[in-house]
């Protein structure tokens, strides 16, 4: 058999939106998944080296981060995971209240049966994952049930506005269903929501939604309150030790 030459189709084509896009989905889902904690410095050298790609790429991850609100360019330092603080959080799961409990009357009103039929696969989906508990997953199936409310529901503004905060609405849920003692509740309350919706109840359904939101609401502002007193602790520790170290250059 003669071998033939090798050509410039052998090459591999680094398609830089491509490249683009997965450094994008690293960055978030350590973000979503605690291992880049807020506050952390996200120094572009170090993300370099540990992802293996040039600066231009994580360059532009992080500004697209910082779009979706979970990146901030506080100071001279640089870049930092955001700080979404507790007042943030409470603003967030107001206008969720209010937004999603539209979306689910909505689709209530509007969805045809394959609809039902993709938010009830979508439940099921997000049954398996909670079983499962990987956080990633659960995440991923939770996101998936919403964007079958969100086509079914014929109110694209309404959409695009709850888009907009889905990056810090999935944070949210992130340090709402990490809890162990949510999981299975939160799996109840979307199976009261699509039962509602199923029967054609569209004041019930606005409802489930709203009690889905307050109750992830209650247990994320606690974790995140707790959280804030743990800093203020740390802070509070910490300061008497820094003044009792040398002063260096004077």
């Amino acid at each position: 058999m003669k071998r033939l030459p090798l050509d410039d189709s052998f090459k591999v084509n680094r398609n830089p939106v491509t490249l683009r896009e997965i450094v994008l989905d690293k960055l978030r889902s350590a973000i979503m998944n605690f291992q880049l904690l807020p506050g952390d410095r996200l120094v572009e050298r170090d993300l370099c080296e540990r992802l293996g790609v040039s600066r231009t790429s994580v360059r532009e991850a992080l500004r697209h981060l910082e779009s979706e609100g979970l990146v901030e360019f506080a100071d001279a330092k640089g870049p930092r995971v955001a700080i979404i603080t507790l007042e943030d959080a409470r603003d967030i799961y107001e206008l969720r209240c209010v937004l999603e409990g539209l979306i689910v009357q909505l689709f209530t009103l509007n969805a045809k049966a394959k609809d039902i039929r993709a938010l009830e696969k979508a439940l099921a989906v997000n049954r398996k994952a909670l079983e499962e508990r990987a956080l990633s997953d659960v995440l991923s199936s939770v996101q998936g049930f919403y964007d079958v409310l969100l086509e079914g529901s014929g109110n694209q503004v309404a959409a695009t506005q709850l888009r907009q905060l889905q990056a810090r609405i999935s944070y949210l849920r992130a340090t709402s269903v990490s809890q162990e003692n949510r999981r299975g509740v939160s799996s109840d309350e979307m199976e009261r929501m699509v039962a509602a919706i199923k029967s054609g109840d569209p004041m019930a359904a606005h409802q489930a939604s709203v009690d889905h939101v307050r109750a992830a609401a209650k247990v994320a502002l606690e974790s995140l309150r707790q959280q804030r007193n743990d800093d203020h602790k740390v802070r509070d520790i910490a300061a008497p030790i820094a003044l009792k170290e040398p002063r260096i250059g004077h």
